[in-house]
């Protein structure tokens, strides 16, 4: 497979890779840079923040759910207004958001960790409907929120653990039972980072320090992996006008070495992603 660069912008810490099917567009940010990019036909641009933010799901064709430090904010690409939605650990300033994304069931999932990963210090929350509510807590890195394209399970992952979990859900989407161990990557001592979940069921997992994005069926076995010019891979989307061109991220956070550490990819696969799914408030 052929890897471009979608942005040679150096991000400390990339994340959040997003495709927004009414722009046509790229959405990603830099966490510890305090920026969301949007990469569009016509162009690159960003916006600055006062503090990290890290993940979003679509609303409308202008308006994100954004996950920052301290809440999730409803924000206008058009005019850069922030309107909060609810506070998110608001009173912890040890704590900064983390990996998230959009469920079937409109709902947002998002991460928190500690601001110098502190072990145990995070927690994994569901916005639906105007409720916040946390769903599991002590956990250290949280990454991986994905969803089966039925919508009857959720995956994540404490990326330390090197164990990607999924759980299922009710049709509202909340779980309904406990998590169980999924995809085990202990053996092989690789690092979970954030993933996707493809059309047919395909988990695609980005993994910190290995420079690729793994493959695995829906019964969590590997197929493939997707090898990158960056060791620290950090969070996959599909995208495209076919959903085929798998966007990915990294971070140069602590690297002096790698030319392309930082920078955003894209790959030209033969699966298909699924449509990112609007947030009800």
């Amino acid at each position: 497979m052929t890897v471009s660069t979608v942005s040679t912008t150096a991000c400390i810490l990339g994340e959040g890779a997003f495709w927004h099917p009414d722009r046509g567009s790229f959405l990603w940010f830099d966490i510890l840079g305090r920026r969301l990019y949007e990469a569009a036909p016509d162009g690159e641009r960003h916006w600055s923040f006062d503090r990290c933010v890290s993940a979003a799901g679509r609303i409308d064709r202008d308006r994100l759910l954004i996950a920052t430090a301290t809440d999730l904010v409803q924000f206008d690409l058009e005019t850069g207004a922030q309107d909060r939605l609810v506070a998110l650990e608001a009173d912890n300033p040890a704590t900064r958001s983390n990996d998230g994304r959009a469920d079937p069931q409109g709902g947002f999932w998002i991460g928190t960790m500690g601001m110098r990963l502190e072990p145990g210090l995070g927690a994994i929350y569901r916005y639906y409907k105007g409720e916040l509510r946390r769903l599991y807590d002590r956990i250290s890195i949280p990454n991986a929120q994905c969803f089966s394209p039925d919508g009857g399970h959720a995956f994540f992952t404490d990326t330390p653990d090197r164990i990607i979990r999924r759980v299922a859900l009710d049709r509202d989407g909340w779980p309904k039972a406990e998590p169980e161990p999924w995809i085990d990557l202990r053996d092989e001592a690789l690092n979970p980072d954030g993933a996707v979940i493809d059309a047919e069921g395909n988990l695609w997992n980005a993994q910190w320090g290995a420079g690729r994005v793994a493959c695995h069926g829906p019964d969590g076995a590997f197929r493939h992996a997707v090898d990158l010019p960056a060791s620290q891979i950090t969070c996959p989307a599909f995208g495209g006008a076919d959903l085929s061109t798998l966007y990915v991220t990294s971070a140069a956070e602590g690297l002096t070495d790698e030319p392309q550490a930082g920078r955003t990819f894209a790959i030209q696969t033969e699966a298909k992603g699924q449509e990112e799914h609007r947030v009800i408030l």
